[in-house]
């Protein structure tokens, strides 16, 4: 039991930081975005990686609930 508590706060840990960096990689593509067409050749990675930073965070919380419905 005590190894399941450790990691639900270490999953809840790890989806603040990246809750974090995600909404700072949002404004950032919304920055760029607004500044279309400045700067249109850095769209493409920058979106990519916002993708992925949301495509791991919503994987991080589907885990973290599987834990926590399984105490």
């Amino acid at each position: 039991m005590q190894a399941e508590d450790t990691s639900i706060e270490e999953l809840q840990g790890q989806i603040r930081r990246l809750n974090s960096k995600a909404g700072q990689m949002k404004m950032d593509l919304h920055d760029l975005a607004e500044g279309l067409p400045t700067d249109y050749n850095q769209l493409m990675d920058v979106a990519a990686a916002t993708y992925e930073i949301y495509r791991k965070l919503d994987e991080l919380k589907q885990h973290l609930k599987k834990l926590e419905n399984a105490k």
